[in-house]
């Protein structure tokens, strides 16, 4: 998994901010691999969008990640790999959540 060659990431970290964030009906769908896979696939489509190449490490302009378009890449996907159909309202938790952890250890600064 990419994320895991970020330095300070933690997978298990991760899928504990996530379960902290989401709703409690959410909690009660997902299992921890849910999480996992839909974490997978938020870094797919990072890298879908060069965020994590280095070749914009001098770059001084922040990443501006379209929440919509991530909730959107994740929410096809899952259905796509039949993993199930889920609503993107649903996804935005788990994306939030995600982007939290991330900010919590300053991944992308």
């Amino acid at each position: 998994m990419v994320e895991d060659e970020l330095l300070g990431y933690d997978d298990t970290a991760s899928v504990a901010f996530i379960r902290n964030y989401i709703p409690q009906e959410l909690k009660e769908l997902l299992s921890d691999d849910d999480i996992v896979y839909f974490v997978d696939l938020i870094y797919d489509y990072y890298e879908s969008r060069g965020y994590l190449s280095d070749d914009d490490a001098d770059d001084e302009e922040p990443i501006e990640i379209d929440e919509d378009e991530l909730v959107d890449y994740v929410v096809r996907n899952a259905q796509k790999d039949g993993v199930g159909k889920f609503d993107p309202d649903q996804i935005r938790f788990v994306v939030q959540g995600e982007l939290g952890y991330c900010e919590s250890i300053n991944l992308f600064d």
